[in-house]
């Protein structure tokens, strides 16, 4: 229970300082981990150098703490979630193309938004919640029921509804077939079957076969998007084109080609915005 009185000691400091002094005082505390959580550091690194094999060794530490001091605001951003409106919408983030969900969302079957561990996903959500939008997320449960709560609740204060990974199977097709969005992440495999193996950078990695499944079995337009900070501590929700596919009716060709198909956007966005991509462990299958 330790992680609950840190998050909730994180979120009372969050709130009771102006934004860049909370951002400062999370950065602090980053750089301090950061110096004692050898192996995660050493898991960021090879992580790292495997997208970026031309690197130096200090480039590739300056890329380490970036996503550090990255990762330390995405969770101030997430804390402050009771102090997000509208207003802070119009002021702080820029929604691009937001034509292709509104098309997708036209078409009456539903729409999977798309997403990877990059930028904040969290806030991408709320951003969706917060416009009106029918918006769900599939969300990894915590070990913890008080941890857990708290997660949700953050989520759900801003209009975002949560299904546990785990039970989300009919829950998410239900969604789907309402026309409504549903929000995954597509870049790591957290279930009990393993994932697809596909080449990411160069070595193989393990897919979700979720996002690829559900818009097969529903005929959901999936739409690509990320929800990444700008260099002045704004946003910018980048929205790309849906992913065309047409099923040949191979089951299993299909999942695969589909998951290649916006597998190659996850590796675009990674190498833009590596010092956003929050993958504390060892990605790649060894």
């Amino acid at each position: 229970m330790v992680n609950y009185y840190l998050y909730r000691a994180g979120q009372f400091i969050a709130l009771s300082l102006p934004l860049n002094v909370a951002y400062g005082v999370a950065a602090l505390v980053c750089d301090l981990h950061y110096l004692f959580a050898r192996k995660d550091r050493a898991a960021v690194g090879d992580n790292l150098k495997a997208i970026f094999p031309q690197k130096s060794a200090k480039e590739i530490n300056e890329l380490k703490r970036a996503m550090y001091r990255n990762f330390a605001k995405y969770l101030v951003d997430f804390f402050r979630f009771s102090k997000l409106d509208k207003e802070y919408i119009e002021k702080n983030i820029k929604f691009e193309n937001k034509e292709y969900l509104d098309t997708a969302l036209a078409k009456g079957k539903g729409v999977i938004i798309l997403s990877a561990h990059l930028g904040n996903w969290e806030l991408g959500g709320a951003l969706f919640g917060l416009l009106g939008y029918p918006v769900w997320v599939v969300a990894l449960v915590h070990k913890y029921k008080r941890v857990n709560d708290f997660f949700n609740f953050q989520r759900k204060s801003k209009g975002v509804g949560v299904i546990p990974l785990g039970k989300a199977v009919r829950q998410c097709l239900n969604i789907l077939k309402e026309n409504k969005i549903l929000g995954l992440v597509g870049d790591r495999d957290f279930s009990k079957n393993g994932g697809i193996a596909l080449d990411f950078f160069g070595r193989q990695a393990l897919f979700p076969e979720g996002p690829a499944v559900f818009s097969l079995k529903t005929g959901a337009v999936i739409v690509p998007g990320f929800m990444l900070r700008n260099k002045d501590d704004t946003f910018t929700f980048k929205t790309e084109k849906p992913v065309e596919f047409s099923p040949t009716g191979d089951k299993e060709k299909d999942l695969v080609e589909l998951i290649k198909r916006y597998k190659v956007i996850f590796e675009d966005y990674i190498r833009r915005y590596p010092d956003q991509w929050y993958i504390f462990r060892r990605f790649w299958i060894t």
